[in-house]
């Protein structure tokens, strides 16, 4: 009887053990596929370039018919990097080599942190740790609150693209990010060692999406590459026909990528193949697309922004803008807001492809915007980081 009761006593402390592990771990892959297959996050954040792994660019929360300059932030180069926002702050990078930390309210530096080269990549912020790719080839991981430096991992070459993360098999943080010497890389997230790399035959310019255990990313050698994410294998291949230089939005089994043929293409996971294509004379896309509910929206060289269907790539609208449209589109309710090289930040109905609003900085704008807690971010070539809210 007593060793019964040892026994039951036993089992339940383990029983208890585990669930305060499954509630309280911070990295669960059940969170991680969760925030990966919803395509949004909180209203109140967005901790990575695109808003979540999937890479969609769909924002949680509503978002006004028009907007007021809060704050300008000015670095010391143009501001290619797309910013994260975690905690009331701003983190961005900017080609002065450096990563700052923006208060949100104020726009007033909290800190900035010194690479030795450009930072084009944007940061993606796990547990107050920011992790963040430069062109002197390190990925870094800094306290987000301070600024300090964690790890730093050498790739060969530069990082351009930027780092996403997933949980692992036995419930580690996994930071992916690819690099110019042809490689995507896995790197624990605590300790800054790797955990598999995956070389593919040319640079790889974007970050690579996730989705339901599986990365997908573009590069230079015209395909999108899928593997598998628990142990870096190949799972397929497709050719697109051209360089690839956004990054991909990958959710419900299919993964959507512009290319420098003028072809946006929807590829079906599972079968590992293109299922449509959308294809536009002059249309060079060096934009990443933002998936909605039934759209897809996506940035042209032909100075125009594409909205076609999300299930069949047939075009609904076009939005013409003044130059070309490099900046990568978000989606926020039923509006859409991109910048464009012809220096206005647009927001766009999402329904009709009409323009609601629009801000002259006067500067391209080649990022993504980032939006959280009623404030929409963007940097753009003239050095500066600007803030627009109510």
């Amino acid at each position: 009887m007593k060793q019964k009761i040892i026994f039951i006593a036993i089992s339940f402390i383990f029983c208890l053990t585990v669930a305060l592990i499954v509630i309280y771990q911070p990295f669960s892959i059940s969170n991680a596929n969760n925030r990966a297959s919803s395509g949004k996050v909180s209203s109140n954040e967005w901790i990575m370039y695109r808003g979540n792994p999937s890479l969609t660019g769909f924002a949680s929360g509503k978002l006004p018919n028009s907007l007021k300059l809060k704050w300008r932030f000015k670095t010391g180069d143009s501001v290619k990097s797309s910013a994260a926002i975690d905690n009331k702050r701003v983190y961005i990078g900017s080609d002065d080599g450096k990563v700052y930390a923006i208060d949100i309210t104020s726009g007033n530096k909290i800190w900035e942190f010194k690479t030795e080269d450009t930072v084009e990549s944007s940061p993606c912020i796990i547990k107050k740790t920011l992790y963040i790719g430069s062109s002197d080839s390190y990925l870094y991981a800094l306290d987000s609150n301070t600024g300090k430096l964690k790890w730093k991992f050498k790739t060969g070459a530069k990082i351009i693209g930027s780092p996403n993360w997933v949980s692992s098999p036995n419930n580690k943080a996994w930071i992916l990010i690819g690099s110019y010497d042809n490689k995507l890389y896995s790197i624990d997230a605590l300790t800054g060692k790797k955990v598999w790399e995956y070389e593919v035959s040319n640079y790889i310019n974007g970050a690579p999406a996730i989705y339901d255990g599986k990365t997908s990313f573009g590069g230079c050698d015209a395909k999108l590459h899928i593997v598998s994410i628990a142990d870096g294998k190949k799972y397929a291949e497709v050719e697109t026909g051209a360089y690839i230089a956004g990054s991909p939005a990958m959710i419900d089994g299919r993964a959507y990528i512009g290319n420098y043929a003028e072809k946006l293409v929807c590829i079906d996971v599972s079968n590992k193949k293109i299922i449509w294509t959308y294809e536009s004379k002059d249309s060079a896309f060096f934009s990443s697309p933002a998936v909605g509910r039934t759209q897809v929206i996506i940035g042209g060289r032909d100075d125009n922004l594409h909205c076609v269907r999300k299930d069949n790539g047939k075009p609904i609208w076009k939005f013409k803008a003044q130059d070309k449209v490099d900046g990568s589109p978000i989606i926020i309710d039923d509006k859409v807001v991109v910048g464009s090289d012809d220096g206005r930040l647009y927001i766009i109905d999402l329904n009709t492809g009409k323009e609601i609003w629009s801000y002259e900085i006067g500067s391209a704008m080649i990022g993504s915007p980032a939006y959280a807690n009623g404030m929409l971010i963007v940097g753009a070539d003239d050095g500066s980081v600007y803030a627009f809210g109510e």
